[in-house]
């Protein structure tokens, strides 16, 4: 009863947002591929190599998502060299990076929580077990997985005061959920206390850190970002500010502060990276407007790169290497109301980084950061102007910042360690179950 419940509320859910994506797709160009997977469940491999090994399915809604997942399968592997990997995200950007960095795993667009497209890829992947990265609560894949006895995990889990109030409201609907997940491992003693809040028993519930700050690099000196470096032509005269993950109306702030700034801080670049894959177009336009020298990653020839004052990477995948060539940073999705992006792979490069009040969603890493000395928050473009302005022109201070946040990031390192040795006895476990049947 309850699943066909859940797919009604699902179906008309779909019936009042398809007039939105429909708008979406035809106003901003912003196209959700994928649909027969999403609504049926998606055309998995016919055959393997080996499919008789235990398989382990992790779910990576987006880029963020698949980006951690770089640090923990590896270590998985490691850990447990018999198993086999599957790894679904939800949107297309998230696809294609998984596509790209786990080439030899079984790579799928997650469905919609639907019974019947999640009955087809439980029957068809028979996975040991399944791994939510971070948190993203489906009522029917839940159940049938428990129906089967397969365990569910949470790694690197957050709960915003958002969702939790959200949650919290559906309180009898989503608890006996919460209940049924086998093990959460959080980033914080403040996660912790909301998913025990919402149904999960104690003992299921541990924090382990975040696995974010085990995947921060350091090295500026790395292939990927000295090869980034050559290709644009930076030198060691030039201080880059590069401001990542940003939204609408970050992109014109950042602009008008970099427009601002040239005549006092000739040798200042700026490299731009947008959150969205759909907004590359508005924000080159945007750029080209300000009458400076433009190159897009996407266009200019690999082998010649013109003089530019603006770098627009407008592609998916490349930021964390980007941080490595900057000095100054600013984090985007922060200066409105999406609670802010990731600031721990500007941190681990050492960048001097700032950014908007609003990082609800990083609001224990803002919070190290800012007692620490290692970053500025900057209300608006006026401070944001100030805080270039001073990194620019200060190098002790910029140093000071860029150290602090490095020696945070080193610091909280072994989220992942702690998290395979608590995940290791449900895995072993379930391979034992998926045996006996």
């Amino acid at each position: 009863m309850w699943s066909w419940l859940f797919n009604a509320v699902y179906f008309l859910a779909l019936l009042v947002w398809s007039p939105l994506i429909l708008w979406q797709r035809w106003v901003h160009g912003k196209k959700r591929g994928g649909w027969p997977d999403r609504l049926w469940g998606a055309q998995l491999p016919a055959e393997e190599s080996n499919p008789d090994a235990p398989l382990l399915w992790l779910h990576a809604v987006s880029v963020g998502e698949v980006t951690l997942l770089t640090t923990l399968v590896p270590a998985l592997r490691e850990r447990f060299p018999d198993f086999r990997f599957a790894i679904s995200s939800t949107t297309d950007t998230g696809l294609a990076l998984a596509r790209e960095r786990f080439p030899t795993a079984i790579v799928f667009r997650f469905p919609l929580d639907f019974s019947w497209a999640m009955k087809k890829v439980i029957r068809r992947l028979r996975p040991a077990a399944f791994v939510l990265t971070e948190l993203e609560i489906w009522p029917n894949l839940l159940r049938l997985l428990q129906a089967r006895q397969v365990p569910v995990l949470v790694v690197n889990g957050r709960l915003s005061e958002k969702s939790f109030a959200r949650y919290r409201w559906l309180r009898w609907i989503m608890s006996p959920i919460f209940r049924q997940l086998s093990l959460v491992l959080v980033q914080t003693d403040d996660y912790r206390e909301r998913f025990m809040a919402l149904g999960v028993p104690k003992k299921r519930c541990r924090v382990t850190g975040s696995i974010k700050f085990d995947s921060a690099r350091s090295d500026r000196d790395n292939p990927t970002t000295m090869g980034l470096r050559a290709w644009a032509g930076i030198t060691d005269l030039d201080v880059v500010w590069l401001a990542g993950s940003t939204s609408a109306p970050e992109e014109e702030y950042v602009l008008q502060v970099f427009q601002r700034l040239r005549s006092a801080c000739p040798r200042l670049k700026l490299v731009l990276v947008p959150r969205h894959r759909e907004r590359f177009e508005e924000v080159a336009q945007l750029c080209l407007a300000s009458g400076l020298n433009v190159v897009r990653r996407s266009q200019a020839d690999s082998a010649v790169v013109p003089a530019w004052e603006i770098l627009l990477v407008d592609t998916i995948g490349e930021l964390s290497a980007w941080w490595g060539v900057a000095q100054i940073g600013f984090v985007g999705g922060s200066m409105g109301s999406r609670g802010g992006q990731s600031m721990i792979e500007p941190a681990g490069y050492g960048v001097a980084v700032c950014f908007g009040p609003n990082t609800a969603n990083f609001r224990d890493v803002v919070a190290l950061l800012l007692t620490s000395t290692a970053s500025e928050v900057v209300k608006d473009s006026s401070e944001l102007e100030t805080f270039v302005r001073r990194c620019y022109a200060d190098e002790d201070y910029r140093a000071v910042l860029g150290r602090n946040a490095q020696e945070i990031t080193k610091s909280q390192t072994g989220a992942t360690v702690r998290t395979i040795e608590a995940m290791a006895p449900y895995l072993s476990s379930s391979v034992r179950t998926l045996h006996s049947k």
